[in-house]
């Protein structure tokens, strides 16, 4: 079974849950059951939908997901792409100078994620194609600590 695991970090984004569990984005048959809006987990044969407030560490769902679907916040991105899992950001478009943009513009711009609104997310989810998404290289915190040595004068 495929997995997604959609997150809005430590924030609000209402708009971004209301885009991924609208009748478009979440196929839920001919039954009577529909997600539940408080923390519990709505299952069937075939879906799970499990809704949590927090987490300490989102680490192992981000493991088992095969797509993320984020807000656009730093650390959640560099997360993920450390993790090496594809990732589609929804820009927060209603924050403060829409700084999310620029990342998710940069990120985009290196071939490392897709991006989109709450408004283009469904049309995003049939058009993206997650194999033309380019590996994100590690982190080298040796060379900032060299960095640092040299500013210092430790060196």
């Amino acid at each position: 079974m495929k997995s997604a695991f959609v997150t809005v970090g430590t924030t609000s984004f209402e708009e971004l849950i209301a885009a991924v569990t609208t009748p478009e984005t979440l196929q839920v048959g001919r039954g009577a059951a529909a997600p539940a809006p408080a923390p519990a987990p709505f299952r069937t044969a075939a879906f799970t939908l499990d809704v949590f407030r927090f987490k300490e560490s989102l680490a192992e769902d981000l493991e088992k997901a095969d797509l993320v679907i984020s807000h656009a916040g730093a650390g959640t991105c560099l997360e993920t792409l450390e993790k090496g899992k594809p990732l589609l950001v929804v820009v927060n478009e209603k924050l403060m100078n829409n700084h999310q943009l620029e990342l998710a513009r940069q990120l985009y711009k290196d071939g490392h994620l897709f991006y989109c609104t709450c408004s283009t997310l469904l049309e995003s989810l049939k058009s993206i194609d997650l194999s033309t998404l380019k590996p994100f290289p590690p982190g080298q915190p040796e060379k900032f600590a060299a960095f640092l040595d040299r500013v210092i004068g430790f060196e």
